[in-house]
């Protein structure tokens, strides 16, 4: 079993200017395969190093990576696990585009522990570029599509970089947002990751507050449903996943969705699917609330609210909810 309070402790060290107890990373899941019969390839490590490479071997695929973050100043048991959604990495929760302190170090300003997932095929997870395990290519997101599908602003309004009315995305750094996408699979990992989550649960071995974005959402739910005994609580901030009707574990659940919700028909049907899931939950007596910011006055976020210029407001106002559920 691993624990963050069996880390040596380092003394303060800063995280966006929270004090740290510990931090450290590990793997979690995956799976060892064994390629044979490719032929082996004349390459240079450098201009000045030829190497004889042999692809066949054992390798091991499919594990997620996870960075883990103690508060000097922990005020809550539960940990908190960040999930990133789809073409990101848990580098979304670090930091804003225009360099404020992401949730990550928000979550730890309010005393929670904090764990960050790179789930399978993404970041420091690494992968496998053998075809015979992924079902290429990847896809990889344009400025264009995160433009209109992130709600930044309309379509034909990207050349011109004119955002919606009250836009809260910092938009003069909208390019930096675009350098940290990266490729993946649309959905043919899912079962891939849904497994690593459920071993970065046992890993951590207590029960989480499970935070996923957009695409996660759908990864979240399914590891969540997989292994309930692990969820405390499940914050889905913009999900594009929903469990069939009536299927739901005891555990409390958090839906956060933005403003211009009717920007496209692709939202105009999430939006309807949010309000659908909240009242399922709430017939099963399944104790849930579902933030639609705009309606509560929050005019103007985007997709990306942990990116939005009230980014550390909504935090704290999960960090209380999750509070109040423990309660």
């Amino acid at each position: 079993m691993f624990l963050p309070e069996e880390a040596v402790t380092l003394g303060g060290l800063p995280a966006g200017g929270v004090p740290l107890a510990g931090f450290g990373s590990f793997y979690a899941g995956g799976r060892q395969v064994r390629i044979e019969g490719r032929p082996i390839a004349q390459i240079q490590f450098t201009p000045t190093v030829d190497f004889d490479w042999d692809p066949n071997g054992l390798f091991h695929i499919e594990q997620a990576y996870v960075q883990w973050f103690m508060p000097a100043d922990r005020r809550h048991d539960l940990p908190i696990v960040l999930l990133h959604g789809g073409g990101f990495t848990g580098t979304m929760w670090e930091a804003t585009p225009d360099g404020r302190p992401g949730w990550l170090q928000d979550f730890l300003g309010a005393g929670y522990p904090v764990y960050v997932v790179d789930n399978v095929e993404r970041g420091r997870a690494g992968w496998c570029p053998f075809t015979e395990f992924w079902p290429g290519p990847p896809i990889l997101r344009s400025a264009e599509e995160a433009w209109s599908l992130f709600r930044v602003g309309a379509a034909a309004d990207f050349a011109m970089r004119r955002p919606f009315a009250a836009q809260r995305f910092p938009t003069a750094a909208f390019d930096d947002l675009i350098r940290g996408s990266v490729p993946r699979f649309p959905r043919q990992t899912d079962d891939a990751a849904v497994a690593a989550l459920g071993a970065v649960f046992d890993r951590i071995g207590r029960s989480v507050a499970l935070v996923a974005h957009s695409q996660g959402g759908e990864i979240a739910l399914r590891a969540a449903l997989a292994s309930p005994e692990r969820i405390a609580a499940l914050v889905l901030v913009e999900s594009s996943g929903f469990p069939a009707a009536g299927t739901a574990a005891g555990w409390p659940v958090l839906q956060v969705v933005g403003d211009h919700l009717d920007a496209t028909p692709l939202w105009i049907d999430l939006a309807r699917r949010y309000r659908t899931f909240a009242a399922d939950l709430t017939r099963q007596g399944v104790r849930n609330d579902a933030w639609f910011l705009a309606e509560r006055g929050i005019i103007g976020n985007s997709h990306m609210p942990m990116m939005d210029d009230n980014s550390t407001d909504i935090a704290a106002e999960i960090a209380v909810w999750l509070a109040g559920v423990r309660s």
